[in-house]
């Protein structure tokens, strides 16, 4: 279940492409605060998934020589929270791989969610008939041959947009537009529907077969800092640009954007969205695949799991938006991480962690609203 090979399990990719116009449709000028407040939320609960894997994995493993068996609640809860992940990592499949269509038919300079909705659909075909017929593993490796070319994309997008960014301070007329945000509750509401950007570090979590727990808390740790540096320069940088981007609930914005910045950019956006898509699908439908198979005790192949993911993700494509797509992964995402706020409360018990407990009570609260307030962004 590990992204790109690795035990940090953090894959930001996919969602840089399109994070700036999505805050920046919700509180504007703000984005930057914003994007500092998510990627502290997402620090804290991966705070809460390293303390488990600390604490709370070695109470759920068997003791082979005593015969102890973990807590009959805690194992209830932890495997609930594998449910929900896998459900959480079908919904996300389905919003990658439209989100995939949307920058296919950019290319192209046509609109039409029918055909988005058809290519999507085939995609997720093939996906499930390759899982059926030879496992997920060629499509990993295709996935992993993407990485660079992705990263390289992303830098030039950042020199790009520092370069813009030194000539807009030269110009005489040079602000940033900060707009007052008029119903702050409702763009919190908003900002919750989207806290799928900062899934991924989760994976780190399942990895306990590859990696040791010292390896895998290590990790994690550098990798979500490091993404979080990525995102904060990514919307800091795009701040001069996002002035007339408040109205603008194309998925696909960021092309619009890119194209201010170079003429080359928006096609090698593309280029990069499309192969992040993909990549961060077949990451998302192995991970589902195998935690159904788990969650069944093995009665489910995960050859069989993957066509399970690929059947309910056509089913999404067909019956939402994309921005409920990504509302509805959110709140999944929500409930998951909140389970595993369960997890750590019960694991931290008898610890005399009292600090530690608030932290996890006051993230559960956090997480609690997301699952019940979330809305789409742009809905």
């Amino acid at each position: 279940m590990a992204r790109n090979g690795d035990a940090s399990g953090v894959d930001y990719r996919q969602w840089v492409l399109v994070a700036a116009p999505l805050l920046a449709h919700a509180v504007n000028g703000w984005a930057l605060l914003a994007m500092a407040g998510i990627v502290l939320v997402a620090y804290g609960i991966g705070e809460v998934i390293r303390y488990n894997i600390r604490y709370a994995e070695p109470l759920l493993n068997v003791d082979q020589e005593s015969g102890d068996q973990p807590s009959s609640f805690l194992l209830l809860v932890e495997r609930c929270s594998g449910l929900v992940l896998s459900i959480a990592y079908v919904i996300s499949v389905a919003f990658y791989l439209r989100l995939l269509a949307s920058f296919v038919l950019r290319a192209m300079e046509m609109e039409s969610e029918f055909v988005a909705n058809m290519i999507t659909t085939g995609i997720l075909v093939f996906i499930a008939l390759m899982g059926l017929w030879r496992g997920l593993g060629g499509l990993e490796r295709l996935e992993e041959s993407a990485v660079n070319i992705k990263l390289a994309i992303i830098a030039a997008l950042l020199v790009g947009l520092a370069w813009f960014d030194v000539n807009w301070l030269a110009q005489a007329e040079s602000e940033i537009n900060y707009r007052q945000v008029e119903d702050w509750p409702y763009a919190l509401s908003m900002l919750a529907g989207i806290l799928l950007i900062i899934q991924g570090f989760e994976t780190s979590r399942y990895l306990g077969s590859e990696y040791d727990a010292e390896t895998r808390i290590r990790t994690m740790r550098y990798a979500q800092i490091l993404s979080g540096v990525i995102y904060l320069l990514f919307i800091g940088l795009s701040l001069p640009l996002l002035g007339d981007f408040h109205e603008q609930r194309d998925e696909t914005a960021i092309i619009t954007l890119s194209a201010a910045v170079a003429m080359v950019l928006p096609a090698m956006l593309i280029v990069a969205a499309v192969m992040s898509q993909f990549s961060a699908a077949v990451a998302d439908t192995a991970g589902s695949g195998g935690l159904l198979s788990e969650f069944s005790r093995r009665r489910l192949t995960p050859s069989v799991g993957y066509a399970l993911v690929a059947l309910v993700a056509i089913v999404l494509v067909w019956s939402v938006s994309i921005f409920e797509i990504i509302t509805i992964a959110s709140r999944a995402f929500a409930f998951y991480y909140l389970l595993q706020c369960v997890v750590a409360l019960i694991a931290s018990r008898g610890r005399g962690h009292f600090v530690q407990r608030i932290g996890f009570f006051i993230m559960a609260g956090l997480l609690l609203l997301v699952v019940v307030f979330a809305i789409p962004d742009g809905g």
